[in-house]
């Protein structure tokens, strides 16, 4: 992202089946709301010729895990730097059946009218280099912002762009722009911040219709962007200009609500909208 930074109801109908319990409406009225979860879409590997699986959360049991993982709530600095328009809370995070599920919810909350979540492995998992895999289902609707993405572990000691960051996918809803997949980086030179990204579309449908797999692979001397193992996009990081993305960094998952890049939602935006994530796998070289 551009930044600084219970009654279950089940239903099924073509391509998704499942369902997650969760309180609240777009109503705020506390009545339950069922998610469908999407059974098709593209899978990834578990192994790489050449390369170890040296971490990975397939999201099991009822609980997140907090060895991997950590919550950062709030509204963060004018809006987490983009002007968003959400409260970020633990409760918008849930776990079922093996996926990991992030809620936004239009509700009245810390003088916001939105919430979601946003978890973070900071301090608790980083990585350099190597393929990373998210496999997940986006949400959909004017304002939406899901991201999946890194910053740098020193984010505390020197800050934003300096850390680096490193957005493996962004979508921004409405306008028929939840079909394109957005992979960015974002580094310090000479003072500013810079960047440089990428971007594809489906042939046909949303990234909310089916999973996708959204993946990385890095090394010391580039990023590529890949979509269910397409590459769409690629960084040269060997410039010495670039060396923030020689370092380790952590993963953030959120979904943000409103905000510069995708404007607000508006009356044809309809809540609960969730990021779906199957699992999240890194692999190394031997």
């Amino acid at each position: 992202m551009q930044k600084w930074i219970y009654l279950t109801v089940c239903f099924s109908f073509l391509g998704f089946g499942g369902c997650v319990s969760e309180e609240g409406n777009p109503d705020g009225n506390g009545a339950s709301i069922s998610v469908a979860i999407p059974t098709s879409g593209a899978t990834s590997p578990s192994s790489y010729p050449g390369m170890n699986l040296v971490w990975e959360d397939e999201f099991e049991g009822n609980l997140l895990n907090t060895s991997n993982w950590s919550h950062e709530t709030g509204t963060g600095q004018n809006g987490w730097g983009n002007n968003e328009l959400q409260f970020y809370k633990q409760e918008n995070t849930s776990l079922q059946d093996g996926y990991l599920v992030i809620t936004a919810k239009k509700e009245s909350f810390g003088g916001k009218e939105y919430t979601s979540s946003r978890i973070i492995t900071k301090d608790k998992k980083q990585f350099r280099y190597g393929r990373v895999d998210i496999r997940a289902a986006l949400p959909k609707g004017q304002g939406m912002w899901p991201a999946l993405w890194m910053l740098g572990s020193n984010f505390n000691s020197v800050g934003w762009p300096a850390c680096g960051e490193i957005d493996i996918m962004e979508m921004i809803g409405g306008n028929g722009r939840e079909k394109t997949v957005h992979g960015t980086v974002h580094w310090q030179h000479d003072g500013s911040q810079a960047q440089y990204g990428g971007d594809y579309s489906l042939p046909s449908g949303t990234l909310s219709d089916k999973f996708h797999v959204f993946s990385i692979s890095w090394d010391a001397q580039s990023i590529r962007w890949l979509i269910d193992d397409q590459e769409y996009h690629v960084i040269d990081t060997s410039p010495a200009q670039l060396d923030e993305f020689r370092r380790s960094f952590f993963f953030i998952f959120n979904v943000a609500v409103g905000g510069n890049w995708p404007g607000s939602p508006d009356a044809n935006t309809t809540f609960p909208q969730h990021m779906i994530v199957d699992y999240v796998r890194v692999f190394q070289s031997n």
